[in-house]
């Protein structure tokens, strides 16, 4: 059993079938996943991306924007997620905290390790927004560097497909799923389930990456009792 994990979801998972904003079903769908986490015992730390509302790299494609301001930008989206995300679990009796990495005193506490960890230790779902608080990284590098800072046994990245594939299932018929992968393997081959960024941050750290289906109802319990038969591991 893995006493503390981190879990990112990508900020499009929110989106529903709008492709944008937050579809409120989802929200509570994923908070009664982590409930079952949170009931069991589990210390739950959550990244969520920003995707949903403005990604920086996007915005700032056509050269209006500076890059610096769309990551910013995108940072705040993350803040608006993690808001929806602590209400969510707030609403089925899970107490939760939101943390930024950007100080924002009257929506969220400043980023503290120690503080985090003593939220995790009571029980409470701590959501770390804001990204790293740098632009030019990404949610994914936040997700594995806020996993190492708290002492996760595990970082779980949440996407809508069950693992890692040695090309895009979606498009050629032929893929084939990797159940296990190492960090040096998924640099080499450029293979997405992180940005190289996170990866390289995960190796140094000794973090496991569990790539798995958000939408397969109890994934993330069946992963934090050992069970990863329906997902791919980097280590």
């Amino acid at each position: 059993m893995n006493k503390r994990v981190l879990v990112k979801f990508s900020g499009e998972a929110l989106a529903g079938d709008d492709g944008y904003g937050i579809d409120t079903k989802i929200l509570d769908y994923i908070a009664n996943e982590i409930k079952e986490l949170v009931d069991n015992n589990i210390e739950v730390g959550i990244v969520i991306g920003g995707g949903n509302i403005v990604r920086g790299v996007t915005a700032a494609a056509d050269g209006i924007i500076k890059r610096t301001s769309g990551d910013y930008m995108g940072m705040l989206a993350t803040v608006v997620n993690g808001i929806a995300m602590q209400e969510a679990l707030e609403h089925i009796g899970i107490s939760a905290r939101l943390q930024t990495a950007i100080k924002m005193e009257q929506i969220a506490e400043s980023f503290i390790v120690r503080r985090a960890k003593r939220h995790l230790e009571k029980g409470r779902v701590v959501i770390f927004s804001a990204g790293t608080g740098n632009p030019f990284f990404t949610t994914d590098t936040a997700a594995t560097l806020r996993a190492s800072e708290i002492e996760a046994t595990m970082l779980i990245k949440a996407t809508k497909v069950d693992g890692v594939y040695d090309k895009d299932p979606a498009k050629y018929s032929d893929a084939v799923k990797l159940d296990k992968i190492t960090y040096d393997e998924a640099l080499k081959d450029h293979i997405k389930v992180m940005d190289d960024t996170a990866i390289a941050l995960a190796k140094d750290n000794g973090l496991p990456i569990v790539v798995a289906n958000m939408n397969t109802k109890g994934n993330l319990f069946k992963i934090v009792n050992g069970d990863f038969s329906q997902c791919s591991v980097v280590n």
